[in-house]
């Protein structure tokens, strides 16, 4: 039986009940034989797996690609390097993808959970490289990621119970921040993706571009029907790519020079090296994404109606910290979760793990098939910014639901969703707030995830678990 949490409005721990897709089901018998196969567990036909896979793969190429991009510049990778690194973070996501939404044994939250390359760690893996000879810096990282990836399998029991710190008040401002924190990234995509100040950026043509993208999502999800609709944000990308071109916004280059095929090459760039400063950095890094891992299958959980209990959380983080261990192995960096592609579930509202395991058999496939992954690559960052303002928004939307049934007339409450949002938009809205602070710090308030998500636990701690006990025990006063 799938597990639903319930608790009262005040914010308090987390009990277990019956999952139910409405108010009137409670007084309905739950036998096996009344019972349909849940959604999530859904398999489609494999028309609709491929095209509703390959619409996730859209949302989250950019995403992928871009961490190895950063990383082997900064380690002065040759463009036949940087392209191998490309595709080892393609087929590494494509592992990572599969062994969560398939799982193995313990292995895996069985939800509709992408994995990829994290953000989070190119940072520190910047550090790391500044402090070592350019030809060491890359096995000094993967060292460093091989052994976060093991503490996060090793941690990950125990981590997923903080599950009952996490009431709806508390999930649906994590979930208000993932997408408010990623709506900044659909914004810059829109103005072109490219660092400030570099030709074209925030151009009309660009900004256009974006905006035409964005109208043709919106209206093809209002005119279209059925399985059609939900293929509306991938029918969005194509056509606002063929109208890139003559804007002179994408070109063929990346396909005429990429190769046909590639196989993996194991520890391409060297064996690791196991560095004690760099483990420490890529740990840190490494807490703050199973922290904000936990908080995107909390929030994945509550959009499939399969929400997200301690034992699920545990194998989430474990399939983590494998893909993270193992990933090294192919050249690749840590992988979590990509918050864009649950907005994808939201706004598609299909809801079968199936479909993301597809999009990791595609992931795969573009990593051995590097013509492949060139051909993804043609939509331009305008394009994916108009795209991804649907996506963002659609995730800040379904946390605003959730906090809409938290009790917010609660005082408590209230104060709790103000000010975690307010500790959450920080790094939004001043980005060098926290550049004195020590490095270990920056890395947890940089994200506003993380830094919110840390801001409403504690403060559920403080309003409504410390003293709670000795409050119920007190006797009532004396009229």
């Amino acid at each position: 039986m799938a597990l639903r949490s319930t608790s009262s409005t005040d914010g308090g721990s987390t009990q277990a009940g019956p999952a139910r897709s409405d108010d009137r089901s409670a007084s309905l018998p739950d036998t096996s034989s009344d019972r349909a196969v849940h959604p999530v567990d859904e398999l489609l036909r494999p028309v609709e797996l491929v095209g509703t896979g390959l619409q996730h793969v859209a949302a989250m190429y950019a995403g992928v690609v871009a961490p190895p991009l950063i990383v082997g510049a900064g380690v002065g990778l040759r463009p036949a390097e940087l392209a191998l690194l490309i595709s080892a973070s393609l087929f590494t996501a494509g592992l990572a993808t599969l062994l969560q939404t398939l799982g193995v044994w313990r292995i895996g939250a069985r939800l509709p959970f992408v994995n990829g390359v994290s953000f989070a760690g190119v940072a520190p893996m910047l550090a790391i490289a500044k402090e070592h000879a350019p030809k060491d810096a890359l096995p000094v990282v993967f060292g460093a990621v091989i052994v976060a990836g093991a503490l996060c399998f090793l941690a990950a029991p125990y981590f997923s119970r903080l599950v009952r710190f996490f009431p709806p008040v508390v999930q649906g401002t994590v979930i208000t921040l993932i997408g408010v924190s990623l709506l900044p990234v659909a914004v810059n995509w829109s103005r072109g993706g490219e660092t400030p100040g570099a030709p074209g950026y925030g151009s009309m043509h660009a900004i256009g571009l974006a905006a035409l993208t964005l109208a043709v999502v919106v209206l093809l999800n209002r005119v279209l029907r059925g399985f059609w609709q939900q293929l509306s944000l991938l029918f969005g990308l194509a056509i606002g790519t063929a109208l890139a071109f003559p804007l002179h916004l994408a070109d063929f280059g990346a396909v005429q020079d990429a190769k046909l095929f590639a196989l993996p090459d194991p520890f391409h760039f060297g064996h690791p090296v196991f560095d004690a400063a760099a483990i420490v950095s890529m740990c840190i890094v490494m807490v703050v994404s199973m922290t904000e891992s936990t908080a995107d299958m909390l929030a994945l959980g509550q959009i499939v109606d399969r929400p997200a209990d301690e034992p699920t959380l545990a194998a989430g983080l474990r399939a983590d910290g494998l893909a993270t261990a193992l990933s090294p192995v192919f050249n690749g960096f840590a992988c979590s979760a990509f918050a864009q592609n649950i907005g994808l579930v939201a706004l598609t509202r299909i809801r079968s793990r199936f479909v993301v395991a597809a999009a990791g058999g595609i992931l795969i496939l573009l990593g051995l098939f590097p013509v492949l992954g060139s051909v993804v690559s043609l939509v331009p960052q305008p394009v994916l910014g108009g795209a991804g303002i649907v996506l963002f928004g659609t995730v800040a939307a379904s946390g605003i639901r959730t906090l809409g049934e938290a009790g917010l007339e609660s005082g408590p409450n209230a104060i709790l969703v103000a000010v975690s949002l307010g500790v959450g938009i920080v790094p939004i809205a001043a980005p060098t707030f926290y550049d004195a602070f020590p490095e270990a710090v920056r890395t947890l308030l940089q994200s506003g995830i993380s830094a919110g998500c840390v801001s409403a636990v504690l403060l559920n701690l403080l309003f409504h678990h410390l003293g709670a006990r000795s409050r119920a025990t007190q006797p009532s006063p004396t009229p």
